[in-house]
């Protein structure tokens, strides 16, 4: 896989772009999105499935694993756009979290405690207790509201509840603008894909349903789609339920782009199985967030943050994601997964 060299920024960093022979200034920030790969503590809750986790079944060195797991997944956060920049991403939609406390041990790290991230997150009804959560720079992004969605679906033969993760939709100002971002963890391809399918498409049609919502209120809302959806952006869930579209000059008033679309049928991804490259980990956005002739908050580029040490470079999972647990071990690797962003800026006046 080609590296992607990430030059995100955050509130403070400027970065000049040439626009129709003209340099213009602007603010940048980073928008990302993580799968934290089973993010669990290592206490046992009566009311989950955790015992199932990496972590639990371990037999030994469960706290100092643990640690180091939490350590590894705040140096991923801290080093997006650090080899430029010198800063963290100002929002980050994370998935694969157990419940708040691990969250705050990960904000509380050394490397991201400085950076004073807020975090918006909800207990979900999912059988093994993973969650998805927000995290915010409080100097840059202010949340004005926040509320969580529960994802209704059934088994496919005898019908009964599955319970999964819910969607997290959290409004707020970013630049003095107001934004909306909806963080997903779609159901997994557990059964297999065709199987699975229609659970995906459940979690689709939630998702639009929530940005139909919001465009009904502000057809020019500037709305972020992010997470691990299961899909990669070929998928009808993307396609056809969401409506996607590749070409950014394809998207109509309260249409969606997807910038990971192009990565995808370039041969990219973020997770692998079976030699097969998958680009499931995405950031979407709405119309309002391409207007390249208005000054205000907008849409600038998007990426896979695969760093080298992201990588396994030797052995049968050679290129790839260096994972933290395999084979009932812990490998001191950070993720399944590799991160996404998408920079957003705004003109100096």
């Amino acid at each position: 896989m080609t590296y992607l060299k990430c030059c995100v920024s955050v509130l403070l960093i400027t970065l000049s772009i040439t626009i129709n022979a003209q340099e213009k200034k602007f603010k940048i920030h980073t928008v990302a999105f993580y799968n934290l790969e089973n993010l669990f503590d290592t206490i046992n809750n009566p009311n989950k499935l955790d015992e199932h986790s990496p972590i639990m079944e371990l037999k030994a060195n469960r706290g100092k694993v643990y640690r180091q797991k939490i350590k590894n997944m705040a140096r991923v956060l801290a080093d997006i756009g650090r080899e430029t920049t010198k800063n963290t991403p100002s929002i980050i939609g994370i998935c694969e979290v157990e419940n708040r406390t691990v969250i705050e041990d990960l904000v509380n790290d050394s490397l991201l405690a400085p950076k004073d991230y807020g975090i918006i997150h909800y207990d979900a009804p999912d059988a093994r207790g993973i969650d998805v959560a927000l995290l915010y720079q409080k100097k840059v992004f202010t949340p004005l509201h926040s509320s969580t969605y529960e994802l209704k679906i059934y088994d496919d033969q005898d019908r009964t509840r599955v319970h999964t993760r819910d969607q997290l939709l959290v409004s707020g100002t970013l630049e003095d603008e107001l934004i909306h971002l909806i963080v997903n963890h779609w159901p997994s391809r557990r059964g297999g894909e065709s199987r699975s399918r229609p659970k995906r498409v459940a979690a689709a049609k939630l998702t639009k349903r929530l940005v139909d919502s919001l465009q009904s209120n502000d057809p020019y809302a500037k709305i972020f789609i992010m997470g691990d959806l299961n899909d990669n952006p070929t998928n009808a869930s993307i396609e056809d339920v969401l409506k996607a579209k590749e070409k950014r000059d394809n998207v109509g008033l309260k249409g969606i782009y997807n910038p990971f679309t192009k990565f995808y049928k370039n041969g990219l991804g973020t997770t692998a199985y079976r030699d097969i490259w998958n680009l499931f980990d995405q950031i979407l956005v709405t119309k309002p967030l391409l207007d390249k002739h208005t000054p205000s908050l907008r849409y600038y580029k998007a990426g896979i943050f695969n760093a080298s040490y992201l990588i396994h470079n030797k052995g049968q999972y050679k290129g790839y994601p260096f994972r933290s647990f395999s084979r009932g071990a812990f490998t001191n690797g950070f993720s399944d997964h590799f991160p996404v962003y998408v920079y957003v800026v705004k003109v100096i006046e």
